[in-house]
């Protein structure tokens, strides 16, 4: 398996994005419209809001799952014990942020949102017709009006060298949600699983899109689009004094949507919230 990034100009980008998410599980976006000053100084602004003590001050709603997540909180991955080596900022447009950080990250939320959109009425349109009556309406309708699509400004912390042993930044897991919009982060690290079960290094390249299949676009395609697992491994003879900063959105429908005869959108969140113990 490899992957090899698209560009978001080509005349045939979407034929090959789709592809290359049907092998992969993963597609990988060059020449795209999300601004990379922009990430960047997010990355900046959010490096200063982790180092402080004000994140504090916006600790999590738990009903509503939105604001500051500290370390002592993440999520335990699927099958693991340990706790991954990270916290992180639940943003939504309806939720809690600090003044200061809203407008810019608004306008992220907004543009990524739209990219993602755009990106599931590609997966929609080149969708055999075999897979496509599985879904119970389109897919490009089924984040109408949704208001539980999540950005995440995720911090891992420089590592001490005495981390619990098993543990790493993020353990292997799938998403729940319909699509991850993720742009490089500032540092390696992200892994993807591939179909002979080894692991791969996706492409870090700072101005990249990293896009991956969750839980619930598996489920309501009938498995045709696999839910790859992936990780975020401690960096191997890197400075680990160095923070990692990721900013992925996670591309949600609305409650009611009907993925499969098992599961609605809601009944399927609240199942994997409850496996990794934040609710």
């Amino acid at each position: 398996m490899q992957l090899v990034a698209v560009d978001y100009q080509a005349d045939n980008a979407a034929e090959l994005f789709v592809e290359s998410l049907r092998e992969t599980g993963f597609g990988v976006l060059k020449n795209h419209p999300i601004n990379q000053e922009m990430v960047a100084d997010i990355y900046s602004q959010w490096q200063t809001f982790f180092d402080g003590e004000e994140k504090h001050k916006y600790l999590y709603n738990k009903g509503s799952q939105d604001g500051f997540f500290p370390q002592s909180v993440s999520e335990v991955a699927k099958g693991f014990t340990k706790k991954d080596i990270k916290e992180y900022y639940h943003f939504y447009p309806w939720g809690q942020c600090p003044d200061e950080l809203r407008p810019q990250l608004a306008s992220y939320y907004e543009k990524t949102t739209t990219l993602a959109g755009e990106l599931l009425r590609w997966v929609e349109n080149h969708s055999p017709a075999d897979v496509s009556k599985h879904y119970s309406e389109p897919l490009s309708d089924m984040i109408k009006d949704s208001d539980q699509t999540l950005l995440r400004v995720l911090h891992y912390p420089p590592l001490s060298g005495d981390e619990e042993p098993e543990a790493i930044r993020a353990a292997a897991h799938e998403d729940i949600n319909l699509l991850t919009i993720l742009p490089a982060a500032n540092e390696p690290g992200l892994q993807v699983k591939a179909k002979d079960g080894s692991w791969l290094d996706v492409p870090s390249d700072f101005g990249n899109i990293i896009v991956n299949i969750g839980d619930m676009l598996q489920e309501a395609s009938g498995h045709y689009f696999p839910s790859t697992t992936h990780r975020v491994v401690n960096p191997e003879n890197a400075d680990m004094t160095k923070s990692r900063i990721s900013l992925p959105l996670f591309l949600h429908p609305r409650p009611d949507v009907v993925l499969s005869e098992r599961h609605t959108a809601k009944s399927y969140l609240q199942e994997r919230l409850k496996e990794l113990g934040v609710i």
